[in-house]
């Protein structure tokens, strides 16, 4: 991880979905990625490191991704950022939900960070990139993908984005899924060319 970014990964909820702290170490500042479960939870681990929450990024709409993202806008009054591209129906309604394009770039602290639009498992699943660092949601998981079978979904739309977008990466890059169903909780683009069954 590179010195000046906060990243940290949380298994929350009965799904095993994986929840991040995303940010500038040097500033204290933070996104939170996906805030579904256990909010207070959440919100006591960024007091106790001196984190400020000053943005919410969803990788896409899926209930289990955004479950609890009302009651941290409650706690913190702060831009939740989605693709615009995802299906209406799955777009939270709340006054701070702010629609990205695709390539859009977000800023936490005076770190910048890559959008990546990722589509198959819904339209709007979006991907957010940092250096070899890179929050992939629902698009890939280790040794799996997201489904497509959900409304919205697309496997043709999917494998274009396993093949055309995430196996372009650098082999460095290293995954951050957004559910542990893999037998690690991370790895690289490198290490997923091997063992990955959908590359």
């Amino acid at each position: 991880i590179p010195q000046e970014l906060i990243l940290e990964q949380f298994e929350l909820g009965p799904l095993a979905n994986f929840l991040y702290f995303l940010g500038d170490a040097n500033k204290k500042e933070i996104a939170v990625i996906d805030p579904a479960w256990d909010v207070p939870f959440l919100c006591f681990e960024a007091e106790k490191h001196g984190y400020k929450i000053t943005n919410v990024f969803l990788t896409h709409g899926h209930p289990d991704h955004v479950a609890g993202l009302d009651e941290i806008l409650e706690r913190y009054d702060v831009p939740a950022y989605i693709s615009k591209h995802e299906l209406p129906a799955l777009i939270p309604e709340h006054k701070n939900i702010v629609q990205i394009e695709a390539g859009d770039t977000l800023k936490v602290g005076d770190v910048e960070f890559e959008t990546i639009l990722t589509p198959g498992h819904s339209p709007g699943c979006q991907c957010f990139r940092y250096k070899d660092i890179l929050i992939a949601g629902d698009c890939i998981f280790i040794d799996g993908c997201g489904r497509c079978d959900l409304p919205g979904g697309d496997a043709r739309v999917m494998y274009n984005t396993l093949y055309n977008i995430i196996k372009k990466l650098p082999d460095s890059t290293v995954i951050y899924p957004g559910h542990n169903y893999g037998p690690t909780p991370f790895a690289t683009v490198g290490e997923q060319k091997q063992t990955n069954p959908y590359l």
